[in-house]
């Protein structure tokens, strides 16, 4: 652990020339706000789709178990569902910012 923090700094410390080509000419900055928006989508759409998936699974178990307390069931889950989604279309938002904000040259 201690080893890899030591290299982190070092590399961090020890590269300073890609700022200054950031600053200058671009360069490196729009291939890796393409990469970090691709990759941000598919971790959060993944994910969302993951917990949507659980989130329905067990009301309708709470369903199967206690018909009676269906329609309370199924208001909180569509609450939930709606809550985990937004989520995802944040993350959507955060995607076209760095895709707009910052052209890929």
């Amino acid at each position: 652990m201690r080893r890899s923090l030591i290299l982190a700094g070092m590399a961090v410390l020890g590269v300073p020339g890609l700022a200054f080509a950031a600053e200058a000419g671009g360069g490196w900055i729009g291939p890796f706000a393409v990469i970090a928006a691709g990759l941000g989508m598919a971790i959060a759409s993944g994910l969302c789709g993951l917990g949507q998936g659980r989130a329905i699974a067990a009301a309708v178990e709470a369903m199967g178990r206690q018909p009676g307390a269906a329609a309370r069931i199924q208001t909180a889950m569509i609450i939930g569902l709606a809550l985990i989604e937004s989520l995802a279309i944040y993350m959507l938002v955060i995607g076209i910012i760095l895709l707009f904000v910052q052209p890929i040259r």
